[in-house]
């Protein structure tokens, strides 16, 4: 099982769209068995799926409780190929209980869960909240690939140097095998400003970026109303057709 974390320390740069939309098109336009991951207390991909409750275990449960079975906290979705493990305001709760209890490992406790799952699914797609806190640390332990969403706007870049070291950070003292996939453009206006934000990051080394960026869809806004995927709610949008390109590209940089 591959375990992708999408995570940026900006809230609003598409994170949850990036999260279900690769979900989706893994699942219906390449056969693969996925599950999704909530690690945000908001919860928007558990609703996106429709599966948001305070009535089932969640990915708190998994963080918090000893010897739980992971399977107990995984709910099906419309989806056949399509698992979620889903997140309410209880992590909140949960993230501070984990740091308050040092009786047993902090930091791995939800790759413990993935890996008593992986034999089940060909990807694991974990959608983070804008923080470093033990829940993202957790999930970055977790993981193989971080992708960054991205949306170019005055304060773009801020604390990219930071989520940046913090994943070489995990890399060197708890994860060897992570590494940054890539940061993906999100929200692409053919404006002066987008085209330079662009061409900045794409000029720095140390950030790699996928070519295929993500353009801004007004459909977007109307296919989470709808909590349908976007590549479903709106097949011909330019949004819907970067994120099947863009995955296409990540399955295709994964094979080099």
């Amino acid at each position: 099982m591959k375990t992708i974390s999408i995570i940026n320390l900006k809230g609003g740069v598409a994170k949850t769209l990036t999260a279900v939309s690769m979900a989706h098109i893994l699942a219906v336009f390449h056969n693969k068995h996925v599950l999704i991951v909530d690690n945000d207390k908001q919860g928007n991909t558990s609703k996106a799926f429709r599966v948001h409750s305070y009535d089932t275990k969640t990915i708190a449960d998994v963080l918090t409780a000893r010897r739980i079975d992971p399977h107990e906290a995984i709910l099906h979705t419309g989806y056949e190929k399509i698992d979620v493990m889903p997140a309410n305001m209880n992590l909140i709760r949960a993230n501070l209980e984990v740091m308050m209890d040092s009786t047993r490992p902090q930091q791995t406790r939800l790759r413990a869960a993935l890996d008593a799952v992986a034999g089940e699914y060909d990807f694991c797609i974990i959608d983070n909240a804008p923080d470093i806190n033990i829940s993202t640390i957790n999930a970055l332990v977790a993981s193989d690939d971080v992708i960054i969403p991205i949306k170019i706007d005055e304060y773009a870049f801020d604390g990219l140097a930071e989520l940046k070291e913090q994943i070489e950070n995990t890399r060197d003292d708890l994860n060897p095998r992570l590494r940054l996939a890539g940061c993906l453009i999100t929200c692409f206006q053919r404006t002066e400003a987008d085209k330079q934000g662009e061409e900045w990051l794409k000029a720095k080394p140390e950030y790699p970026v996928f070519d295929t960026h993500i353009r801004y869809s007004e459909k977007v806004t109307e296919s989470t109303f709808a909590k349908i995927p976007i590549v479903e709610y709106s097949r011909r949008s330019g949004a819907a057709i970067d994120y099947v390109a863009f995955v296409h590209e990540y399955l295709e940089r994964g094979k080099k």
